[in-house]
């Protein structure tokens, strides 16, 4: 099937936005405000039986024992890191081709984002950059970790599934254990997402966190996020923690802050969870439909898809390599296709970690990364007309 492109034609022929949540609100609509209803009948805002009901189902979901209901994907990451004691002097190991608010949080808390570069075709981070990090950076002293160069104990390690994709969890928890690192996962674009082992994002480390930001897979109706675990103190460490550190109430053996879930926003997830799945498989049939179809355009290097290692992809972002990305980018926009970059600029050259010390050439694949790609539509209400407008669309412009 070829939708026809005609690069003189004035207007799109086709409007193919990057995400549009109306398709999917609307069969679930009743439902959903069947639920905000009653609990605006109960007037049980926070922490009630909503938010109990979906911290059991994500964690089980994410094969984990506990689940802690907090404000945002990012809050989610900053309670973990205080929940493990991180702060000054102390540094974190993590991706800089990521969404700012991985080494975000960790700058939050005192400590040191400490960058390692990606694995080119996962864009998640590289086990043996991690391992070349570790062994020529870093030194055990005195039983920690001792970055050389900033004198800072190396506490934990940060990977990101990024784009719905888990990273190589298993040699980069080997390195984790040999230096005796903690490991929280960023998971905001993953939830579902599993190795080939079918072990989930959020089950290899000690703390898991995900964002329930309107975008993601399992999307709320603003922010929401939640931090999921297998170890039972840390668990109740969050819990109080996200109250301002107050157990019982009033009385603050922790410094904590204001971290918790809405009861409306649970309501709605618990509705929109029990469709997770399928949602995330209409996301992979639209990938292997891009897929084929890119492999039938034969644009040779002008466009690499995706690499899906084996296991559970579940695609929140379908991102292309692109010659001529920017310029691509303009011609999709005038052709109706919505697009964007995800992320065009390397943590570690944002003005803010410029304290950091960081320049270009550091980490090369990341910066490569940010040169060339782009995500391109892949909600699950697409129709294969509306994908295969993209890709006629970008083929037209590389043959044009």
């Amino acid at each position: 099937m070829t939708v026809a492109v005609n690069p003189q034609q004035k207007g799109p022929a086709m409007q193919v936005p990057l995400l549009d949540l109306k398709p999917q609100y609307q069969p679930l609509a009743a439902e959903i405000q069947a639920a905000i209803g009653n609990v605006c009948a109960s007037q049980h805002f926070i922490l009630g039986p909503a938010v109990k009901a979906l911290e059991a189902s994500v964690a089980a979901y994410s094969q984990c024992r506990y689940g802690i209901g907090v404000s945002s994907g990012t809050d989610a990451l900053l309670l973990a890191l205080m929940a493990l004691g991180i702060g000054p002097g102390d540094a974190v190991i993590t991706s800089p081709f990521t969404f700012f608010a991985t080494a975000g949080t960790i700058a939050r808390t005192g400590a040191r984002p400490l960058f390692c570069d990606i694995d080119p075709q996962s864009f998640n981070l590289s086990p043996r950059a991690l391992a070349e990090l570790l062994a020529h950076q870093c030194e055990r002293r005195g039983g920690e970790t001792i970055h050389r160069a900033s004198a800072t104990r190396v506490r934990a390690l940060m990977p990101v599934h990024l784009y719905g994709q888990v990273a190589e969890m298993e040699p980069l928890m080997g390195s984790a254990r040999s230096y005796g690192l903690r490991v929280i996962e960023d998971a905001a674009q993953a939830i579902g997402a599993a190795n080939a082992q079918e072990a989930r994002a959020c089950s290899f480390g000690d703390v898991g966190c995900l964002s329930f930001f309107p975008t993601k897979n399992l999307g709320a109706f603003g922010d929401a996020g939640m931090c999921v675990t297998n170890d039972a103190a840390l668990a109740e460490r969050m819990e109080v923690l996200r109250v301002h550190g107050g157990k019982p109430k009033y009385y603050h053996a922790l410094i904590g802050g204001n971290f918790r879930i809405d009861e409306l926003q649970a309501a709605v997830l618990n509705i929109k969870l029990r469709h997770l799945d399928a949602w995330s498989a209409a996301r992979a049939r639209n990938a292997a439909f891009y897929d084929a179809a890119f492999a039938r355009a034969r644009l040779g290097e002008a466009v690499v898809t995706p690499h899906a290692r084996p296991g559970r992809h579940i695609y929140n972002q379908y991102v292309i390599r692109a010659h001529g990305r920017d310029a691509l980018r303009a011609s999709l926009s005038a052709a109706g296709v919505g697009t964007e970059i995800y992320y065009p600029v390397p943590l570690h050259l944002q003005q803010c970690f410029a304290y950091l010390g960081g320049k270009a050439g550091d980490y090369p694949e990341s910066e490569c990364a940010a040169a060339q790609t782009l995500a391109l539509p892949i909600y699950p209400e697409l129709t294969e007309p509306q994908l295969q407008y993209v890709v006629d669309s970008i083929t037209a412009h590389y043959r044009s």
